[in-house]
């Protein structure tokens, strides 16, 4: 009558490691947000934007996200668990810093709307990648296919100025950011289930860190997609 016990236990063991890995990485994402949504509104209501939006500091600041997001992925397994820590930060300051320039874009009240609508919809598909028994693992070649095809679109756009082809993109690029939102939960609550929990402290940190990085990633993009069709102009 007891054969069953090892099993539950052990299978409640894996989800509450899961849960509480969960939960770390929830935090940092969160950490990260606030930060970006702090440094953009202060940066655009102290003037600070204009001295940004179009000008070299502008591209220096986009390239310089974009150098830590490839340095903290290529080497998270060498780094300490402050640095780190430190780069999501900073990484999270210099996006709210040109994120700032939306403010100069669209109305406040558009954008705090458009913030609550991302929030439903990343909310909704990260309860789906929670508790769905379908293995999303097969949706990531197909989703990262999608980002680079929205990628490659935009940079011809610059060129084209083609108002169907903006409109194409934005809706295609809501599609993978939500997509991408069940499949990166499904995959941090995984790690959690697969024993990340039993590596220690500094593996905790990281893995936490590069989960919540990853969160953070559709969630900003899903926002600015969805803000080209909620934001209100301020012409």
């Amino acid at each position: 009558m007891y054969e069953n016990v090892q099993p539950m236990t052990a299978a409640r063991a894996r989800q509450e490691a899961s849960t509480i890995f969960l939960a770390k990485t929830f935090n940092w994402m969160a950490v990260g947000l606030g930060i970006t949504g702090i440094v953009a509104f202060f940066t655009a209501y102290s003037g600070l934007a204009y001295t940004i939006i179009g000008t070299p500091l502008f591209i220096v600041l986009v390239f310089g996200e974009l150098g830590l997001v490839f340095y903290l992925s290529a080497r998270i397994e060498k780094l300490k668990a402050g640095t780190a820590k430190s780069l999501f930060v900073g990484y999270s300051v210099l996006n709210g810093l040109t994120l700032s320039v939306i403010f100069l874009a669209y109305t406040s009240a558009s954008i705090a709307g458009t913030f609550f609508i991302t929030a439903g919809m990343f909310g909704a598909m990260a309860l789906y990648g929670l508790v769905t028994k379908k293995d999303l693992s097969g949706w990531g070649s197909f989703l990262f296919m999608g980002l680079v095809g929205i990628i490659i679109a935009s940079v011809v756009n610059i060129f084209l100025k083609s108002s169907n082809m903006y409109w194409i993109i934005s809706l295609i690029g809501v599609f993978v950011f939500t997509g991408l939102t069940a499949y990166d939960v499904q995959k941090i609550k995984r790690m959690g289930e697969e024993g990340i929990m039993a590596q220690g402290e500094s593996a905790i940190t990281k893995g936490s860190i590069m989960g919540a990085l990853a969160l953070y990633l559709d969630f900003i993009n899903l926002f600015l997609m969805l803000l080209r069709f909620f934001g209100g102009s301020r012409d």
